[in-house]
């Protein structure tokens, strides 16, 4: 991703710094992954470390996502997949002990969102990382439709989504939330800016 080396100094990115923690840095993901020489680092990002990068966000820099227990299973440049443990925390229904509608739609808006800066970073392929970080801080939801197909019922659930389309302003991704019966638990659609 992009050509070129860019200063130690010069890779504050807000975006990842407003959201997530108020501290993060280029920079400091890339001397923790050893990416760099002593007073450079390249601009140049490998698919590899940013699918990295991404796992990373979602687990660990994201708190709510941390509140869910969501870990990252598969990810790659078409589609990624979640799984989360069932909890007490999470029953929506004391009565029943099923999962609440709320967490099913926020986990399937996650792996949209996600999907959905995958759908751009295979876009980007070839622009700088600065152009690639310029479009992720553009990315949110702006629909979501969700089917609630059966009630929340097992020990852990898994979350998938595929891209249905990437364009240069919105991304369509459809999800999907099994339990670990392999049950269709509920399916969504969202639509999200990416431009």
């Amino acid at each position: 991703y992009g050509q070129g080396n860019h200063r130690k100094d010069d890779c504050r990115t807000s975006w990842l710094a407003g959201g997530l923690g108020g501290d993060f840095r280029w920079a400091d993901w890339i001397d923790h992954q050893h990416l760099h020489q002593p007073e450079f680092i390249p601009a140049v990002v490998t698919t590899e470390e940013l699918l990295k990068l991404l796992k990373e966000i979602a687990e660990e820099r994201i708190p709510f996502n941390k509140v869910l227990g969501l870990t990252v299973q598969t990810m790659d440049e078409e589609h990624m997949q979640v799984k989360f443990d069932m909890r007490d925390e999470l029953v929506g229904n004391f009565m029943r002990g099923n999962l609440h509608g709320g967490v099913i739609s926020s986990v399937l808006d996650l792996v949209g969102g996600m999907n959905a800066w995958l759908g751009v970073m295979k876009q980007m392929k070839d622009r700088s990382l600065d152009d690639l970080v310029e479009r992720f801080i553009k990315i949110g939801t702006i629909d979501l439709r969700v089917d609630y197909l059966r009630p929340g019922f097992g020990k852990y659930f898994i979350s998938t989504g595929n891209i249905m389309r990437t364009g240069n302003r919105v991304s369509v991704v459809r999800m999907e939330l099994e339990n670990d019966q392999k049950q269709l638990i509920a399916v969504g659609t969202g639509t999200y800016i990416v431009g």
